[in-house]
C-alpha cells in the first residue's frame, strides 16, 4: 500500500498560515485598489459595484458581501475546506472527511499557480477584499479563517457550493467504512419532512411575448438567505446582475445586457461507483485491475474537532484506487467513487458566462464542459432561448447499467472522455416558443418539441418527471402574449398538482370504507367535504391546503417506498400515482385522522387556514435561524415544491413552535426582458443584509410573503436616482 502524508502536512501548516498578521505593504496595496472601486447601495441595500478593471469589481463585490454577511461568506469556505468540525464539533467529523476525500486542497493550490494571469488577478482580488474587510473591522472575529487565500474559490467546481457528487454513497456509509461502527448514535440527523429539490427556469421567445423580446424567469429554490442580490460593472466589459452564493466572485444566476441564465439542479449521471476486488498481501491492500494487482493508496487525513471546549484531532487512513476514494462497503465489496468535484475550468466557465455577449459566445462557454451539477435555461437580446441538460458528461459504454456500482477491475468501465455540447441533450428555439425545467426530465422542456429519450444514452437523463414540471408545462402553454408581469404570475401559479392525484384516492377510500364506526366516519366527513370542493390551489385562507399538506407529509414515507411494476427507477409522479391507485383505505384514512387530532389538540379546531400556521419570520442574524410563535411573522399562502408548487415555500415545525416557519424555497427570484434596454423585476427573501440592525434585514419580507416584486436598477442613471450610500471599500464616510 502506498502511503502519503500531504494531508497531515497541510493541516498542521494551515493554522499557522491563517494566523499570519496583515503586513503594511499589503494593506497599502488594498487601500490603493479600494480607491478604484465604488459601491453604490440602492434603496433596497443592493450593492452596485463599479470598478475600473474586472479585478476591481471582484474586490468591491467581496467587500460588499462581507459587509452584508461575513459569517455566511466564511462558513461556506470552512465547509469546502472540510473543517466544519473545528467550529461545530465532533458531529461534523465525517462530513469533513467526505469533503477532504473528494476535494483535494493541494490540487486547488496547484490550479491557482497555473491559472492564466487574468484569472489569478481575480482570485487575488477575491482574497484581498475579504482580508481588507477583516483589517478594517477588527471587532469581527472569524469562526476559523483569519486569512483568506486566493486558491479558496478553486475548491468549487461550477459555483454551486452544495454540489458535491458522491453517486449514491452517503456520509453514514463512509463513517461506517472507516470506523466499523454504525452511525446510529454517533450523529443524530434530523430527517426532513420532505425531500426538497429546487429551481425553476423559464425562457419565453419573442413569438409569444407582447414586446417581441425574449424573457427569462430565474427562480432558484435554496435555503433562505443562501444568496444575496448583486450588480457588478467594470470598464473591461463586465455588467452582470443577479445572485451569488456567499463568497463567490461571479454572478451565479442572472443576466448581463445581452443574455441571461438560470441553473437548475441536474440528475445527470456524472459520478460512478466501482466495485473493487480487494486482497491483502503481506499486510498491504491491493486491488485487481486488468488481471494485475495494484496497490491501494493510503492518504493520512488529519481531522480536527471541537470537544468540551478543546480542539482535538483524529487521523483517518483514507484509501484510494485510480478511480477515486474508497468510500463504502456493500455486500462485502469495497466501493470507490469517481467524480469531478472541483476544477479550474469550472471556475473559468462560471466567470466567462457572465461576460458572454451573444448566443455564440454562450455556446463557446458551454464548450468548456465543466458545469457538473446544473442544467441551464437561457435567453438573450437576439431573441434566442435555449436549454442544456447538464454539461460535464462523461462518455461511457451505454450497454452497462451506470445507475448501479460497476466492475472496477476492467477498463471497460472507464470513462472515455467527455461528450461535446453537440452530443448533449439540448433544445434551441423550439417552435412552441417556451422552455422550462424544474429539476425534471429534459424530455418535457418544450412540450411536444422536446428532445426524444431514444436519441440519447440513459445515463444522460435519469431525471424523472415531478409535479412542478407538470405544472410548468400546463401553465406556460396558456399564454401567447407574455409580459414580465405575466411571466411572474405564471411562476407564482399556486396549483398543488400532487394533490390532484392523492386527494381523489382519499375521497374514494372514505366513500367505500365500512371499517370505521359511525363516530370516526362522521369525524372524517367534514374534512373530506372540504377537500372535495378544493381546486388544489394553495392560499392563505385555504383550510383544504392545511389538511392536504399535513396529511401528505404523513403519507410521504409510504409513497417513497412504493414500487412501480415494470419501472426500476420510478419518479415522483409515478410513485404518487401508484400509491394513490393501490394504497389500502387505512393508509389513507388513518393519517387524516391523526392530522385532525393533532390540529385540534394544538389549536382547538382542525379548521385552520393555511396562512394561520404557515409563516415567514426572520428574527435573528444567526446562521441557524431560531423561530418563535410570540414574535411577529407574516402569513404565507405558498407551499413546498414537493407538492408541485412552482413558487416553492418549504416550512416546518420547530421545537417550541406550534406554527410552521419557512426555511427553503424561493430565495432570489427575477424576471428579465431583453432588448435595446434591459427591464427586470426581482424579489429576495427577507432582505439583502444579514445584520439584524440593518433596515435591509427584513424590508422585503412583506413583499416576499405575497410574491410582490421590485424594479431592478440596472442602468447607472437609475441606480444614482435611488442611491442610499456611495463609498469606496474601507471608507467610513460616503463618497460625495
Amino acid at each position: 500500500m502506498k502511503t502519503t502524508t500531504w494531508c497531515l502536512y497541510l493541516l498542521l501548516l494551515a493554522p499557522a498560515l491563517s494566523a499570519q498578521p496583515f503586513g503594511q505593504a499589503e494593506i497599502s496595496r488594498w487601500e490603493a485598489q479600494a480607491k478604484q472601486v465604488r459601491i453604490i447601495r440602492d434603496n433596497w441595500g443592493i450593492p452596485h459595484i463599479y470598478g475600473k478593471t474586472d479585478a476591481d469589481a471582484v474586490f468591491g463585490l467581496l467587500y460588499a458581501q462581507c459587509e452584508d454577511d461575513f459569517k455566511r461568506v466564511e462558513m461556506n469556505y470552512v465547509e469546502k475546506l472540510g473543517r466544519m468540525a473545528e467550529v461545530m464539533g465532533e458531529a461534523e467529523l465525517y462530513e469533513d472527511l467526505l469533503i477532504r476525500m473528494v476535494i483535494d486542497s493541494t490540487e486547488a493550490m496547484a490550479d491557482y499557480r497555473r491559472s492564466p494571469t487574468w484569472l489569478k488577478k481575480l482570485l487575488n482580488a477575491y482574497a484581498d477584499a475579504i482580508n481588507f474587510y477583516l483589517h478594517k473591522h477588527p471587532t469581527v472575529k472569524p469562526a476559523l479563517i483569519a486569512r483568506f487565500q486566493p486558491w479558496f474559490p478553486l475548491l468549487w467546481t461550477d459555483g454551486s457550493i452544495g454540489a458535491i457528487n458522491t453517486a449514491d454513497i452517503t456520509v453514514e456509509e463512509l463513517q461506517n467504512f472507516y470506523t466499523g461502527q454504525s452511525p446510529v448514535g454517533l450523529r443524530a440527523r434530523a430527517q426532513p419532512e420532505e425531500i426538497v429539490t429546487g429551481s425553476n427556469g423559464f425562457a419565453l421567445a419573442p413569438k409569444i411575448t407582447e414586446s417581441g423580446k425574449a424573457i427569462l424567469y430565474i427562480n432558484p429554490h435554496v435555503t433562505f438567505y443562501f444568496r444575496p442580490e448583486v450588480h457588478v460593472v467594470s470598464e473591461e466589459g463586465l455588467n452582470a446582475y443577479g445572485a451569488v452564493t456567499w463568497g463567490q466572485f461571479f454572478v451565479y444566476q442572472g443576466f448581463n445586457e445581452k443574455c441571461g441564465w438560470i441553473h437548475t439542479s441536474s440528475a445527470t449521471d456524472i459520478s460512478d461507483t466501482y466495485r473493487e476486488k480487494i486482497s491483502k498481501i503481506k499486510n498491504n491492500w491491493f486491488y485487481e485491475y486488468e488481471g494485475r494487482q495494484r496497490p491501494v493508496i493510503e492518504k493520512k487525513v488529519v481531522l480536527r474537532y471541537q470537544k468540551a471546549g478543546k480542539l482535538e484531532s483524529k487521523t483517518i487512513p483514507a484509501l484510494f484506487t485510480h478511480h477515486g476514494p474508497i468510500m463504502a462497503q456493500r455486500e462485502g465489496q469495497w466501493l470507490s467513487m469517481r467524480a469531478n468535484n472541483r476544477s479550474l475550468n469550472g471556475l473559468i466557465q462560471s466567470w466567462q458566462r457572465t461576460k458572454a455577449k451573444s448566443f455564440v459566445d454562450y455556446q463557446k462557454v458551454m464548450g468548456l464542459l465543466a458545469n457538473t451539477s446544473n442544467n441551464t435555461v437561457y435567453a438573450d437580446a437576439e431573441g434566442n432561448i435555449a436549454y442544456w441538460h447538464g454539461n460535464f458528461l462523461p462518455i461511457r459504454d451505454p450497454k452497462i447499467d451506470w445507475a448501479k456500482p460497476v466492475d472496477g477491475s476492467t477498463k471497460a468501465t472507464e470513462w472515455r472522455g467527455l461528450h461535446p455540447v453537440t452530443e448533449s441533450i439540448h433544445c434551441y428555439n423550439p417552435a412552441n416558443g417556451w422552455l422550462q425545467n424544474c429539476n425534471s426530465t429534459p424530455f418535457t422542456v418544450a412540450g411536444p418539441n422536446s428532445p426524444k429519450p431514444q436519441d440519447y444514452p440513459t445515463y444522460m437523463a435519469p431525471d424523472g418527471e415531478n409535479f412542478r414540471g407538470i405544472n410548468a408545462v400546463r401553465v406556460l402553454d396558456q399564454e401567447k402574449k407574455y409580459t414580465i408581469d405575466k411571466v411572474i404570475a405564471a411562476g407564482y401559479d399556486t396549483k398543488l398538482a400532487a394533490f390532484a392525484v392523492l386527494v381523489p384516492a382519499l375521497i374514494r377510500a372514505f366513500e367505500k370504507n365500512t371499517a370505521y364506526d359511525d363516530s370516526l366516519y362522521a369525524y372524517l366527513a367534514g374534512p373530506v367535504a372540504v377537500l372535495q370542493k378544493w381546486d388544489y390551489r394553495s392560499s392563505e385562507k385555504s383550510i383544504a391546503t392545511t389538511l392536504a399538506i399535513e396529511w401528505g407529509q404523513k403519507l410521504l414515507p409510504a409513497i417513497n417506498r412504493t414500487l412501480v411494476p415494470g419501472n426500476d427507477q420510478p419518479d415522483q409522479v409515478a410513485k404518487a400515482t401508484q400509491f394513490a391507485n393501490t394504497a389500502p383505505a387505512n393508509e389513507l384514512l388513518i393519517p387524516m385522522l391523526d392530522v385532525l387530532r393533532e390540529l385540534t389538540k394544538k389549536f382547538g379546531r382542525w379548521q385552520l387556514p393555511w396562512g394561520e400556521i404557515n409563516r415567514f419570520q426572520r428574527i435573528s442574524s444567526d446562521l441557524s435561524q431560531p423561530y418563535n410563535d410570540a414574535k411577529p411573522s407574516f402569513p404565507v399562502g405558498f407551499a413546498s415544491s414537493t407538492w408541485g408548487m412552482l413558487p416553492s415555500y418549504t416550512s416546518r415545525y420547530f421545537p417550541g413552535t406550534q406554527k410552521r416557519y419557512g426555511v427553503n424555497g424561493n430565495s432570489f427570484v427575477c424576471a428579465v426582458e431583453f432588448g435595446e434596454r434591459i427591464r427586470a423585476k426581482s424579489l429576495l427573501a427577507g432582505g439583502q443584509s444579514g445584520d439584524l440592525t440593518s433596515k435591509h434585514f427584513y424590508d422585503q419580507a412583506a413583499m416576499y410573503a405575497k410574491g410582490q416584486f421590485k424594479e431592478v436598477l440596472f442602468y447607472k442613471e437609475d441606480v444614482l436616482k435611488h442611491a442610499e450610500k456611495t463609498y469606496h471599500p474601507g471608507e467610513q464616510k460616503p463618497v460625495k
